[in-house]
């Protein structure tokens, strides 16, 4: 079968792989020069099954609240006259309910563990690089009404048969030897032991090469413009570079999916919620992060990336504003010193910021649409990275006609209708 697939993120490099793996004749086309060069250049680095988790909780609107109050808080509005962003909103708020957390966890959580061992497997059968660490992941209270609240999120684990391991503030310095040096107050801490971390941006332009040795042909600095239909079905795409016809077209255009959907008929509810990142060189080994530390309070993932560290954090509803304001630098740079404050020199920081593509629920979209031919694999949020090679398994089977390895309900658009 010919597929045409549209963007070139790891999502859409990793579907563009897997579907010429299947034996598929496969066309990747990206706007950018290369692979990687948006959302999943300087991601947080986490893949983080264990923390497979809806924004969308119980809590969410109280700590919500608060956030927007702190002066380095991990949450910025800033209000626009767009009616989408008020309605992913709206949408998201009827999802902060214990059962829909449950119900939405239960659908992120397998996707995101198959995605993990797939991409484990993938390491091993072909050796794609990535600064990959298989370390756990670290998530430290700094306040000990955090670590007392952390009773649902257990029950929640306990549920879906996901080790973890209750440390205090010894065991978080076992666990992660560097923060033995802050002076921050450490309550405690919930360690996932089966996460692993990695660079997102090597990871894509390696699977990228690999692609094109599977006969992937991708064509960069080729915008999408638009899709023609006959009224049921999609006939081609409309680029910068010309038409492109095919069997099957798959969509993961990230945060730049909803528009390119418009005209045909349905909704699809993925918003930008906006991120930052600084990447900075290890400055000493021993006071450096082995792994992923998530700083609960401010809501940022620390992460170590071979010799550099990675701190990503930061959910900003601005649309498509792709501005870099101080402030947001500062926040990451308060959250890190704190913690480790001799691993690294945040002025030499490269600061970046990407678009997450959030659905209101929190599950991504996997999967056909009411346009046949069309399939969808956006709206990951901040779990791209964790939920890429698992993904792209599932569309390539759905594609070929087979049934995936792994219940895929709920993951699919009608959820929304």
């Amino acid at each position: 079968m010919k597929v045409l697939v549209i963007g070139g993120g790891v999502i859409g490099v990793s579907t563009a792989y897997y579907l010429a793996r299947a034996g598929h004749e496969v066309q990747l086309i990206e706007r950018r020069d290369g692979p990687a060069h948006e959302t999943s250049y300087a991601n947080a680095g986490q893949i983080s099954p264990g923390y497979a988790a809806p924004w969308a909780g119980p809590d969410t609107p109280m700590k919500a609240l608060k956030w927007l109050l702190m002066r380095h808080g991990p949450l910025v509005i800033r209000p626009t006259p767009d009616p989408a962003m008020w309605a992913w909103l709206l949408r998201m708020l009827r999802n902060c309910t214990s059962a829909r957390y449950i119900v939405n966890k239960a659908r992120m959580t397998p996707l995101a563990e198959y995605s993990r061992d797939s991409l484990r497997a993938l390491e091993t059968e072909t050796g794609v690089a990535y600064d990959g660490r298989r370390r756990g992941t670290l998530q430290l209270f700094r306040q000990q009404k955090q670590f007392d609240a952390i009773a649902h999120d257990v029950d929640v684990l306990n549920r879906l048969n996901i080790r973890f391991e209750i440390l205090d503030r010894d065991g978080c310095v076992r666990a992660e030897p560097a923060l033995s040096n802050t002076a921050a107050e450490i309550a405690g801490g919930l360690r996932l032991p089966d996460d692993d971390t990695g660079d997102c941006r090597l990871f894509t332009m390696n699977l990228a090469k690999q692609a094109e040795d599977l006969g992937v042909r991708q064509h960069y600095r080729t915008v999408f413009y638009a899709f023609a239909t006959d009224g049921r079905s999609i006939t081609g795409a409309q680029t910068s570079r010309g038409f492109y016809k095919a069997d099957a077209f798959v969509l993961a255009l990230g945060s730049y999916s909803a528009a390119a959907i418009e005209g045909l008929g349905f909704e699809l509810p993925v918003y930008p919620v906006k991120g930052y990142s600084l990447t900075m060189p290890v400055a000493d080994e021993a006071m450096a992060p082995v792994s992923t530390v998530m700083d609960e309070t401010y809501k940022t993932a620390i992460t170590r990336l071979g010799d550099r560290i990675r701190v990503g954090g930061t959910a900003e509803l601005a649309g498509l504003d792709l501005r870099l304001p101080p402030a947001r630098r500062a926040a990451l740079e308060h959250s890190f010193n704190g913690l480790f404050p001799l691993g690294a020199n945040t002025e030499r920081a490269t600061f970046w910021c990407g678009l997450r593509p959030m659905t209101p629920d929190g599950p991504p979209v996997i999967g056909e649409t009411p346009v046949r031919r069309l399939y969808l694999n956006t709206g990951h949020g901040t779990l791209g990275w964790t939920m890429a090679c698992g993904s792209a398994r599932v569309l390539t089977d759905l594609i070929g006609g087979k049934i995936p390895d792994i219940n895929i309900s709920g993951l699919g658009l009608a959820r929304f209708r």
